[in-house]
């Protein structure tokens, strides 16, 4: 395919953040430093940032038109099947990125390597443009990465690069029917994980320390789970149930599992109000899930593109 154009997908530094908090980079600087905070790390990530957004802009116009949208923005914009699609980020800037494409590749790139692990940025800003080069004339590979999709019987969808949470917005109890495997109970729950490949190096592996340091503690052998790891690619999705309530009205049967392809993971809320769908972690941003509302979830047929 021939990309017309370069979609450059940045987002605001915190020190953006603190100044659009505090009104001015002086009174930012100044309760900071009264809170016996370093100012000066949040200039100095600034500033690093920034160059490398420089130098990718002064590139990736080299070799075809660029526009740059910042990730604020996303919600509302559209991307054509041209373009290609480059973040430079933190690993949660392609998580953002990504539930708004439709085959598109992106190109992920790390800032700041010293100091940002970067699982899902294979490419630095040096090398970066030579990728674009690459994808322009085809020769590049991907990752195919799974995603999750959440589908509301009133026909609204929401999408997961990580994980989704079902449950509800406050510390109070879920309550929901949850039909898995071809069983089914009513839960009161702290609210069910459901996570991807990618997400199961993130929130679905707090749930199995926990577990470990329960079995470490109670068990009578001590021994813990083996590390648990789903492929990027996997054609599978895991859930997890938090904190299930046994009682007369609940039970606690139906804890952890497989959504496959052909056995998705339904659940009916039971919740008169505060219900909540969201995921990768963005609480703003979420389906309401109240009673009369059954969520089927598995595999969306999407796919995320990440170029290696």
């Amino acid at each position: 395919m021939d990309y017309e154009k370069i979609i450059l997908v940045t987002r605001k530094t915190r020190l953006e953040g603190l100044v659009e908090r505090f009104n001015t980079r002086g009174q930012a600087k100044f309760y900071l430093e009264h809170s016996g905070g370093d100012f000066s790390f949040y200039e100095r990530e600034h500033e690093t940032y920034y160059r490398a957004v420089a130098a990718l802009r002064a590139e990736l116009s080299k070799i075809t038109k660029l526009q740059e949208i910042e990730r604020g923005f996303l919600p509302n914009f559209v991307f054509a099947e041209t373009d290609l699609i480059v973040t430079v980020g933190i690993d949660g800037l392609v998580v953002n990125t990504a539930k708004y494409l439709d085959g598109q590749p992106i190109i992920a790139v790390n800032p700041d390597p010293a100091h940002i692990d970067g699982i899902l940025l294979p490419f630095n800003v040096a090398r970066a443009p030579l990728a674009a080069r690459q994808v322009q004339k085809g020769q590049f590979k991907v990752r195919q990465i799974s995603m999750a999709e959440a589908k509301l019987n009133d026909g609204q969808t929401l999408l997961a690069f990580n994980d989704l949470f079902i449950g509800v917005k406050s510390h109070i109890s879920a309550r929901y029917l949850i039909r898995s495997g071809g069983q089914e109970e009513h839960h009161s729950s702290s609210g069910v994980i459901v996570s991807t490949g990618v997400g199961s190096t993130g929130w679905l592996s707090s749930l199995f320390n926990m577990a470990n340091g329960i079995l470490t503690g109670f068990a009578a052998d001590g021994k813990p789970l083996p590390p648990f790891r789903l492929d990027w690619e996997a054609d599978q999705l895991v859930f997890v149930v938090r904190e299930p309530f046994a009682s007369k009205t609940t039970s606690a049967a139906i804890t952890c599992g497989r959504v496959l392809p052909q056995s998705p993971l339904q659940i009916e809320s039971e919740m008169s109000d505060g219900g909540v769908i969201f995921s990768d972690g963005v609480e703003a941003d979420f389906l309401a899930f109240n009673a009369g509302a059954v969520a089927t979830i598995g595999l969306a047929e999407k796919k995320t593109r990440l170029v290696v």
